[in-house]
């Protein structure tokens, strides 16, 4: 298998699966900074000119949520589950993740890091201020959420939780307003003691995590 990644928001999750679970993957990295994805050779692998991209034989598997699942699945790893009920479970904060949460993590994650880093001038405040005032919405349901269980999913560490943490990954760097979440927080710190979580890319490779 080929897993194609650049040091970006959505093949952070890609990675990180794939390295917690040993998967047999050759990582190929895409510079984004000059214009790789959107080159005819790239383009021929994955036409929408995005990363993360995985290759696994005759199939060619875009979107870091399938490609998170196929690792699972193709590991017989419970990272995805097993039940009917709890895959369905998944699927809802899978897409509810790609909706709110890191939608409005991805806008902070752009104004603050992606457009000093292409050059493209100072965080738009307005835009800055509508993302985290939704953030902070979506947050506060992770957070009750949290507060009853210890990972989203039949309490065991699963694909949704590497789905969803994927913003916190750049806190800091992306000025997350994650203060008075502390059940966020408690669920932050469990995944920082997993090394896969806390540097998912891989390290010969890896540039500037910022990228």
């Amino acid at each position: 298998m080929k897993l194609y990644y650049a040091e970006t928001f959505n093949p952070r999750k890609a990675c990180a699966v794939a390295k917690y679970l040993g998967s047999p993957v050759d990582y190929v990295r895409v510079d984004l900074a000059h214009g790789e994805h959107r080159q005819p050779p790239y383009l021929a692998l994955n036409p929408n000119g995005k990363v993360p991209l995985l290759i696994d034989g005759a199939l060619h598997l875009w979107e870091a949520d399938a490609i998170m699942v196929h690792l699972a699945t193709r590991a017989g790893s419970d990272l995805w589950p097993s039940t009917p009920a709890s895959q369905v479970e998944v699927l809802r904060w899978l897409s509810w993740n790609q909706a709110h949460f890191s939608r409005h993590g991805a806008a902070l994650y752009f104004e603050h890091l992606i457009k000093p880093w292409l050059g493209m001038g100072e965080a738009d405040a307005a835009a800055v201020a509508e993302a985290e005032k939704l953030f902070r919405h979506f947050a506060a349901v992770l957070d009750t959420h949290l507060a009853a269980h210890e990972w989203l999913v039949d309490d065991r560490l699963g694909v949704a939780d590497f789905a969803v943490s994927t913003p916190l990954g750049w806190a800091k760097e992306a000025r997350l307003p994650l203060e008075g979440f502390e059940h966020v927080g408690r669920w932050h710190r469990q995944l920082q003691a997993l090394p896969a979580w806390r540097e998912p890319f891989p390290a010969a490779l890896a540039t500037d995590a910022a990228a």
